[in-house]
This record gives C-alpha cells, structure tokens and sequence, in this order.
C-alpha cells in the first residue's frame, strides 16, 4: 500500500559524508517505524538504522554507532539517513523499510527484516579509499 523512495546515495571517498531520503507515498507515515537496511554482494540483508513511530529509542547496528544518525520528518513523510566517517565496509545497497506494527506502543522498533513489511528500491552506497 505504501511506496518508499530512495535517494541521496553515489560515490564518496573514505571520510566523507552522505545523507540518504526516503519519501513514503501517503499521509499515514507516522504510523510507520521506518528503517534502513543494507546488503553488499553476496552478504545478507543487514540492519542499519531503526526509528519508531513515537519518541526518540533510535536503533543502531554497532558498526554504524557514532558515525549515522536517523531522522524522520511526518510533515514530509521522509525519513532520513546521515552518514559520516564513511568506510569502504559502508559499500552497499541501501534499504529504507517500513514496519506497520505498534511495538511497546510505538516507542520500539525491530532489527528484523522480516518485521517490516514495506521497501523501497534501494539506492547504491560506494566508499573509496
């Protein structure tokens, strides 16, 4: 039912900065915990970035700690991806991903792929050194 929208990804030397967008399609995005989500070649779809639908209990994978911030905009139903201190290991497709269910009423979010339930395309993330 809803449509996500990357962008903001390209080509960043090591030490660099991006900020990736997602825009959902619809006027219920509050009503979404959105994710980022990454997968290099051959590796598994890995968890990046998570922000409920209430609050400020941000999730981070620890390899991304310190370096990205999330952030949501209801008013522009986007959700938001700054990345500094890039890295070469940064390198993937980037995921933006929306999870339906209210969790510890809406003030948590999942690592689980599995626990969201809307994608959008991906944007490719490259990291040179």
């Amino acid at each position: 039912q809803v449509q996500l929208v990357e962008s903001g990804g390209g080509l960043v030397q090591a030490g660099g900065s991006l900020r990736l967008s997602c825009a959902a399609s619809g006027r219920t995005f509050s009503s979404y915990a959105m994710g980022w989500f990454r997968q290099a070649p051959g590796k598994e779809r890995e968890f990046v970035a998570a922000i409920p639908q209430r609050g400020g209990n941000t999730l981070y994978t620890d390899s991304v700690k310190g370096r990205f911030t999330i952030s949501r905009d209801n008013a522009e139903n986007s959700v938001f991806l700054q990345m500094n201190s890039l890295k070469p290991e940064d390198t993937a497709v980037y995921y933006c991903a929306a999870d339906r269910l209210l969790r510890n009423g809406g003030v948590s979010v999942s690592h689980f792929p599995h626990d969201y339930d809307y994608w959008g395309q991906g944007t490719q993330v490259t990291v040179f050194s």
